[in-house]
């Protein structure tokens, strides 16, 4: 099997098309110097349009696969006349983004397309030998966050199996790591704890677009697809979402903006525990408490550690769904002041062993086989860590030779620099 790196090759060279538009109402790439960042899916509708002529399409996206003037993917390509829009595929969500975490959605018609729209977060994961029927080429255009626990990676990396064993294409129109793509933090996840927040062997916030990732998942991880990857134009490494000129468009319910991206590779490890990270609040993955804090004494500790680029602030809320629904809860809000600076692997790191220290009678991780903080972390050492108050130098420490191995590994892929 061959991958074919399209629009920028690994020494930096476009591939842009004449100016204009897509025939559609979309700036081509041509635009790139004027108008910032210009995702994959419009290379892909532009000058990388022959890989899809005469082709019937599959296509893998949600809410967040839209060109720079937030025209949906779907609603595109099903106008296309030179290829047929064939099929819907949803990840965790759904292709429309109606699904709330962690919700099975079934398949269904797309009401504005008439498309069969197939869930793969649902009966299955990974698309059916009855789902690929008649398609020639699957198309994958989802934002993703740019942390280990996000799904949408791991339904990339079912996708690309299921492509190969079905003898068709797959096509990632890449989009930036909205966090930067320049830093990599946190454990490699134990291969012994795979799962659907965390497939494959890497850290927690791994620094690839999800082109890259697949690009790795295709070689490193013998998937062996038939993979082209179109990339974005313009992107470099170390610029995070605000400075592409790209619209956000939440990735999910519960991500509504940049700084939750920022704070969610630390602050997603509270889902492994009974303290509420935040859901059912205007705050999720900012707003971190339980019932049984006190929020002065619980921030007062944590500001005393003087972790980079962040404050807390002692808060208060009633989470109207997920754990503790209904209850006042007290604990911080974290503000994010220097995105730069910040290690949110860290921030989230110190939160719990400051809670376990102050409240161990009360805190708990969340019961499982394995527990679902494990699966989360990627190893099954550091909740006893945690619970012993062990110094973020020696869980750091602990962790640090497989970090070392991927940060060298990953160097292997690289689309952008």
């Amino acid at each position: 099997m061959v991958d074919r790196i399209m629009a920028i090759s690994r020494r930096g060279s476009l591939g842009v098309a004449a100016a204009g538009t897509l025939g559609l109402g979309v700036p081509t790439a041509a635009a790139t110097a004027e108008s910032g960042v210009v995702p994959g899916l419009e290379v892909l509708l532009g000058p990388k349009r022959a890989l899809l002529a005469g082709k019937r399409v599959g296509l893998i996206t949600n809410p967040t696969g839209v060109t720079r003037g937030l025209e949906s993917a779907v609603d595109l390509m099903a106008q296309a006349t030179d290829f047929k829009l064939a099929a819907l595929f949803g990840p965790e969500h759904g292709v429309r983004g109606d699904a709330q975490a962690g919700a099975a959605v079934a398949d269904h018609l797309d009401a504005r397309t008439g498309l069969a729209a197939y869930s793969l977060y649902g009966a299955t994961r990974k698309p059916t030998p009855a789902m690929l029927a008649g398609l020639d080429v699957l198309v994958f255009d989802i934002q993703d966050i740019g942390a280990r626990y996000y799904t949408y990676p791991w339904t990339l990396g079912l996708v690309m199996q299921a492509a190969r064993e079905a003898g068709i294409g797959v096509i990632v129109a890449d989009r930036p790591n909205p966090i930067g793509g320049d830093k990599v933090e946190g454990p490699v996840l134990d291969p012994a704890l795979a799962s659907f927040v965390g497939a494959y062997p890497i850290p927690v916030r791994h620094g690839l677009t999800m082109g890259e990732l697949a690009l790795m998942m295709n070689k490193d991880f013998a998937i062996g697809c038939d993979l082209t990857v179109v990339t974005c134009t313009t992107w470099r490494r170390g610029k995070d979402f605000s400075q592409t000129g790209l619209p956000w468009v939440p990735p999910s319910p519960n991500m509504p903006t940049l700084d939750t991206a920022f704070l969610y590779p630390g602050t997603c490890l509270i889902e492994g525990t009974n303290l509420s990270e935040g859901r059912g609040t205007a705050k999720p993955f900012e707003l971190i408490g339980a019932p049984f804090i006190d929020a002065p004494a619980l921030a007062e500790r944590l500001n005393q550690r003087k972790l980079a680029g962040v404050h807390f602030r002692p808060a208060y809320f009633t989470p109207t769904f997920s754990k503790h629904q209904g209850q006042l809860c007290a604990g911080v809000q974290i503000h994010l002041l220097d995105r730069a600076s910040m290690a949110p692997v860290d921030v989230g790191l110190t939160l719990l062993l400051e809670v376990a220290s102050l409240y161990g009678q009360d805190f708990s991780f969340l019961p499982g086989n394995p527990p679902f903080f494990d699966r989360l972390a990627g190893l099954s050492w550091l909740r006893d860590a945690i619970v012993a108050g062990e110094s973020l130098e020696s869980i750091h420490a602990r962790w640090q030779p497989e970090l070392e191995a991927f940060k060298r590994k990953r160097l292997d892929w690289l689309l952008y620099r």
